[in-house]
């Protein structure tokens, strides 16, 4: 059992819902990630989302891509990203943690690293201490044999799922996903629009007829009474770009404490 897996079943059996926030490593300053990352547990963070930085980032909206360029500026990559887990990990080795991000980070960093045919990313990805990815341009048709190598070191591939998925999809991803499902709950970017309670609501029986391990929901949440009419329907509400706004709004020697004060709301609606 992995992390992941031994976090949402503790939750399941406590009859509570995952919270789970993003950040984009790096941002707003490439020292704080940790310091925010142990922030948001400490906050009531069940598992972490960190986001890593990359110049075109297809589902990402104007908030969460100027994180990531700014990032990218200041000399954030996939290794850099690796080096701020390593040293979460120095105070926690329980909070699960996952990369968000895209395809071409991890095949350049193995077109770097790899000697032989295993993938040196997956490899030092666990070793570091991360516990499962999501790939957004990684489609479960394409990536049985990327599932298999995180299989195999013990991490979770995580799969998006939006509200125009088909049947079909869904069992696809189904067939490969582990630890989480992410159901992204509007049609565009991260933070586009405003969430629908009442759309999640019926789509989730559709996704659950297929998918027989937790479902997340994200994009469109942004306070406590939103994250809760989610969790009343979701095993995991993802909070991003709002969390994203706070770190960046205030000086870097109060972001960890905003992000906080925003998540503890968040995790007293969930919780109540």
């Amino acid at each position: 059992m992995s992390r992941i897996e031994r976090r949402m079943a503790q939750l399941k059996d406590q009859g509570r819902k995952a919270l789970i926030p993003y950040v984009t490593a790096g941002f707003p300053a490439a020292g704080m990630t940790p310091a925010l990352m142990h922030g948001m547990v400490a906050a009531g963070a069940d598992v972490i989302e960190l986001g890593v930085p990359f110049s075109d980032p297809s589902a990402d909206g104007p908030v969460i891509q100027k994180a990531g360029e700014q990032a990218l500026r200041a000399g954030v990559g996939l290794a850099q990203v690796l080096d701020m887990v390593r040293a979460f990990r120095q105070g926690d080795a329980t909070t699960p943690i996952v990369l968000m991000g895209y395809a071409n980070p991890i095949e350049r960093y193995d077109q770097r690293h790899t000697a032989a045919s295993d993938s040196a990313f997956v490899r030092d990805a666990a070793q570091a201490g991360v516990d499962g990815l999501i790939v957004v341009d990684y489609p479960p048709e394409e990536c049985a044999e990327f599932a298999a190598r995180l299989s195999a070191h013990g991490l979770d591939l995580i799969f998006l799922l939006a509200p125009t998925s088909t049947d079909e999809r869904i069992a696809q991803v189904a067939a490969l996903a582990s630890g989480y499902v992410y159901y992204v709950s509007l049609k565009g970017v991260t933070g586009a629009a405003t969430l629908d309670p009442g759309a999640v609501q019926a789509m989730l029986p559709r996704i659950r007829r297929h998918v027989q391990i937790p479902v997340g929901v994200g994009f469109g949440i942004r306070d406590a009474a939103s994250a809760r009419a989610v969790g009343q329907v979701a095993d995991a509400v993802v909070i991003g770009t709002r969390i994203v706004e706070l770190a960046d709004a205030e000086p870097p020697e109060r972001g960890v404490d905003a992000v906080a004060t925003f998540l503890r709301e968040v995790r007293t609606a969930l919780d109540s």
